[in-house]
């Protein structure tokens, strides 16, 4: 088992070098943290910096600074509470939106153009086993990920994440 968990760390490390790589790409691309909170905002809709850092399980001023670089670019925008509360919110903005999903359609397309070769039957399955290990995470830490019900096999989760 210590051999395939070496072979599987030194796959993960190498994904993460494919990634960084499309950070050289010609157009301006948002950065892993900012792609990151407002794919979380587009799923969920305004969130505060404390539930923001909750989702994330980071200090509120790491999440503090991270807004606040998104709301300098115009991705995104403070607003009052929706629902009344204290706390002002953090929601997407139409550019961050248009940027946002410009990037997801930039990944999606390079994931499109490697796995072309593969069968529907293996896309499902390393579908499956990604969400399976990223699921198994996200319950170590506590912390889910909102997924749609439609997920690869997997019973549908309540709004805390549980099956």
């Amino acid at each position: 088992m210590d051999e395939e968990i070496v072979e599987i760390e030194r796959e993960l490390r190498l994904i993460g070098r494919h990634v960084a790589m499309g950070a050289f790409a010609a157009e301006r691309r948002l950065d892993r943290s900012a792609y990151l909170l407002l794919s979380r905002i587009e799923i969920e809709g305004p969130m505060s910096i404390g539930q923001l850092a909750e989702a994330f399980g980071l200090d509120t001023s790491t999440v503090n600074r991270q807004t606040a670089a998104l709301l300098r670019s115009g991705v995104a925008e403070r607003i009052p509470d929706p629902c009344g509360g204290m706390a002002r919110k953090v929601r997407i903005t139409d550019e961050g939106l248009r940027r946002l999903h410009a990037d997801r359609a930039w990944a999606t397309d390079g994931l499109r153009t490697v796995l072309a070769d593969w069968s529907r039957d293996d896309l499902a399955a390393f579908a499956r086993v990604l969400e399976r290990f990223n699921v198994e995470i996200e319950e170590k830490e506590g912390r889910f990920w909102p997924r749609p019900d439609h997920s690869y096999g997997t019973a549908p989760r309540d709004a805390a994440g549980r099956s």
